[in-house]
């Protein structure tokens, strides 16, 4: 009912729970079959059926409590037992539960069903289109449907088709055998349902298709009949290639790309194919032979942003509109770029995809052809060339919300099952606090949709590992179950993703949520953002002179003053106090000295009021400084040095913070072209900026910074902060910074790969092996010096007794004294010896007789101790 509001929950088949509402009161519980409650509530007339209520009063069970713990102290109302059989037929009604004066409604509310749904109709059987010896098995989960009807098109333009009625069989599904193995790829169907709809306030009849649809039409707008087994959706290669070998979790280092940024302006890429899946299969391409080089290097995964179904791009070529921005740009700090981006933003090829639509099948707008089974094979044959280079494909999977719900037309899960698959507030309004409808994983059939799909990326595209957006919206035992399915499948897919802790789930309000804090231990990594913070400077939520005021540890905190910037000696201390506990994985019981001289564990240090380390173990920690989100590192360093920094000093420093997480125990992050220089012209948030602001350039020719100002709708209130820095010429790289920064790159990959002491893989490694120097109040500022260990216990490294990192982010050179180290030879690391790269390396120098450092400014040096 459209006015009405949920204020109750029918938790299980005999309660419900109406939190406020008078014990002392009777309570009836209203049912329409035709949706008239409203109509006749507002003409005093009220002749639905109903039945009678009791009030519990010793409260709902703890079992109730610890499931819904929001329900706390909420009055319980339950079901007489004469009643329950007829509750199955009456959630297909619209439902309304009344407290009642006398024969008069005294306040009524609609119910909210998510529980009494999952008590009832939990289906742990396979659902969609499947083939089976009698013909294809059409399966769709409905328990409030009147009727399910199935219609069958043979091409995706077609309105004729051919109608079968499902029968409601077992747990709410419907379900109907029809056809015969000739419709597998061929066919394209929909679903007719029947349902109440509380959002629309009556019966409706909804076109949709399937939940598990494998396969679509284009523009997604019917569901295909998918044979994954068969020929026509593999490519040649598909048995051919092995997975490339993953002894450990802290053995991954992660490369985050987007589809279409990867080919899009990679000319040796034929044109059919950039932007697409198959640009993938070009492997002496531009692009391919970057990653390439980055996988011979040390690179092992790469990081695909959403690659499923999404809404906001049009899938067919001819229907995607082109910004039109006129060449050369009048001035690197033009507006125009970002207007013709404007003109066409919501219906141009560009979208970062992170608006569900269908979980299970392929984007279509990244295939070269989105009608039919087109997609699965250039999906697999994608999957199959990024192993063949050896690199492993991690998929971000976006469970948190769907594009839209409702009777939206992108919206599918509750078109079939009403207000069942959302998280809904007090009042029964769709929670939208991930910016998009919040869906509800805590919902049984929710939480086998997302396990079910992603066995199926699993098992069906060999995808190697999966990124969780707002992972904290979910549950730590949802989390722990799909780790143990998919390890069923394949015990080296990893899994990580967003642990923030905000909305309605926070603090553990709705159940131990899949948070930092709480999934430390179980092996599923969560980004950290305490030593980005301390890294780069500043927080996701600068905006205006904060820009550049907010220096980090990498880019002048205090000892290298902007204009803006009122740093203080002490937020550089604290900062190096933060990276130091990065660099040993964030661990909360690791003990190490702090900037005061008092011996603290990661817990007790402090990051924005929380505990600064969190995790248990290095795999428990994704390190990272740059990401799709925000800006990029480049972006971000331009803001924040003095202006007149030259450009090699500023390659200087985007070199120095990759290597602080590549050479950090746990897993190494990084946003691709974090190693070219990657600039985004300062966009903030480029999610919807075209193709123009995210341009990647593997010829190397440019790095994209300076080609106008981004775009006016996320970043317009900084425009007058970016625009000195666009204008100046002086820091804008040419071919040779960014060439020597992907080399560089390429030498830390190697450096972490050269030892197994940079991926220690426990706590307890973590605290007996490394170890800090320069440390408490007397310390060489901006310098930190690390040690890792293996000299005694288990042996790790057959050829180093320890490793020495010294990271100098100052600009004049630093000295540093290790006592420990009087008299124990070292060498400088032989890639940095060698390095191409990295010419000022080699004026770091050690003295073991003093055991003393001379470090080059902006320099991160290695030594190691041989056996």
């Amino acid at each position: 009912m459209a006015g009405l509001t949920a204020k109750a929950h029918w938790v299980n088949r005999e309660t419900i729970a109406w939190v406020g509402a008078a014990p002392s009161a009777t309570y009836r519980l209203y049912h329409s079959p035709t949706g008239e409650i409203t109509a006749q509530m507002a003409d005093g007339n009220q002749r639905a059926a109903f039945l009678p209520l009791f009030v519990d009063r010793t409260g709902l069970p703890k079992a109730i409590v610890d499931k819904f713990p929001f329900l706390k102290g909420a009055t319980s109302l339950k079901v007489f037992r004469r009643d329950l059989d007829q509750i199955p037929g009456l959630l297909q009604d619209e439902l309304m539960v009344a407290q009642m004066n006398g024969s008069e409604i005294a306040a009524s509310t609609s119910l909210q069903l998510g529980g009494v749904l999952d008590d009832l109709f939990y289906f742990d059987g396979d659902l969609g289109a499947q083939l089976t010896r009698d013909g294809i098995r059409f399966r769709l989960w409905a328990p409030t449907a009147r009727w399910v009807r199935l219609f069958i098109y043979d091409r995706p333009e077609d309105v004729d088709r051919e109608t079968y009625p499902l029968v409601k069989a077992e747990a709410g599904v419907w379900e109907v055998t029809v056809g015969d193995e000739g419709w597998l790829n061929t066919k394209y169907y929909l679903y007719e349902v029947e349902v109440y709809s509380r959002v629309k306030g009556q019966v409706v009849t909804n076109l949709v298709t399937d939940p598990y649809s494998l396969g679509l039409a284009p523009n997604s707008l019917k569901s295909l009949v998918v044979d994954l087994d068969s020929a026509l959706s593999k490519p040649d290669s598909w048995d051919l290639i092995p997975k490339p070998d993953l002894a450990s979790p802290t053995d991954i280092v992660l490369y985050e790309l987007h589809i279409r940024d990867f080919s899009v302006f990679d000319e040796t890429v034929p044109a059919k194919d950039r932007g697409k899946y198959a640009a993938f299969t070009h492997v002496f391409s531009n692009g391919m032979l970057h990653l390439w080089s980055l996988a011979q290097a040390g690179l092992t995964h790469v990081h695909l942003l959403p690659a499923f179904d999404f809404t906001s791009v049009p899938e067919l070529v001819e229907e995607q509109k082109i910004a039109r921005i006129d060449l050369p740009i009048s001035a690197p700090d033009s507006p125009e770029p970002q207007r013709a981006i404007a003109a066409v933003k919501d219906q141009d090829g560009y979208n970062w995809g992170y608006d569900p639509y269908h979980y299970g099948t392929p984007e279509g707008s990244y295939s070269t052809d989105p009608d039919g089974i087109t997609r699965v094979r250039e999906f697999r044959a994608m999957v199959d060339s990024l192993h063949l280079i050896g690199l492993r494909v991690v998929m971000d999977v976006v469970y948190n919300h769907t594009a839209a719900a409702g009777q939206d037309c992108f919206s599918v899960l509750d078109k079939v099952v009403p207000d069942y698959y959302y998280r809904l507030d007090c009042d029964g309004n769709f929670y939208t606090t991930t910016c998009c409808p919040n869906t509800a994983s805590e919902r049984r059939m929710f939480f086998k949709l997302m396990l079910d799909t992603l066995k199926i990326w699993a098992k069906q595209y060999r995808v190697d590992g999966f990124r969780f957006d707002l992972m904290g919206f979910s549950f730590k035992n949802n989390l722990l179950e799909i780790k143990e399915a998919l390890h069923e499948i394949d015990p080296t897919i990893y899994l990580y993703g967003e642990g923030w802790d905000f909305g309605e789930v926070a603090s553990n309000a709705l159940g131990e949520n899949a948070t930092q804090i709480n999934m430390a231990g179980t092996g599923i990594g969560t980004f950290s953002d305490r030593g980005r913070d301390a890294i780069r400077g500043g927080s996701a939520s600068d905006r205006g002179p904060t820009l550049v005021a907010s220096q980090g540890f990498i880019n002048g905190l205090w000892y290298d003053e902007n204009d803006f910037s009122n740093g203080t000696l002490q937020q550089l201390l604290d900062a190096g106090d933060l990276i130091k506990l990065a660099l040993a994985g964030t661990p909360k019981e690791y003990q190490l000295m702090d900037n005061h001289g008092d011996l603290v564990t990661g817990a007790q240090l402090s990051y924005n009021g929380q505990p600064a380390g969190y995790s248990q173990d290095p795999s428990d920690v994704i390190n990272y400084i740059s990401a799709h989100d925000n800006q990029t590192l480049f972006d971000n360093n331009q803001y924040k040095l003095p202006f007149a920094t030259g450009i090699r000093d500023r390659v200087r420093v985007n070199n120095l913070g990759l290597a602080i997480v590549a050479l950090a125990q746990g897993i190494p992050f990084f946003h691709a072209g974090d190693d070219i220089l990657r600039s985004k012209s300062f966009d903030r948030n480029s999610y919807n900026s075209g193709d123009w602001f995210n341009r990647l350039d593997w010829s190397y020719k440019t790095n994209n910074f300076a080609v106008g100002l981004p775009p006016e709708w996320d970043n317009k209130d900084d425009w007058a902060a970016m625009r000195p820095f666009l204008n100046n010429r002086a820091i804008v790289p040419g071919f040779v910074e960014i060439y020597s920064s992907h080399l560089y790159f390429k030498d830390i990959l190697r450096i972490r790969r050269s030892t197994p002491l940079f991926r220690l893989r426990t706590g307890a490694q973590v605290q007996e092996r490394v170890k800090f120097y320069n440390v408490g109040p007397n310390q060489q500022r901006a310098l930190i010096v690390m040690v890792i260990l293996d000299r005694q216990g288990c042996l790790l490294d057959p050829e180093n007794k320890s490793v020495v990192v010294l990271f100098n982010a100052d600009k004049t050179p630093q000295a540093s004294v290790l006592p420990d180290y009087i008299g124990i030879p070292l060498e400088l690391h032989p890639i940095l010896r060698r390095s191409y790269a990295d010419i000022v390396v080699k004026e770091a120098r050690y003295e073991y007789s003093t055991g003393s450092f001379l470090v080059p400014p902006r320099t991160t040096a290695v030594f190691l101790e041989r056996r």
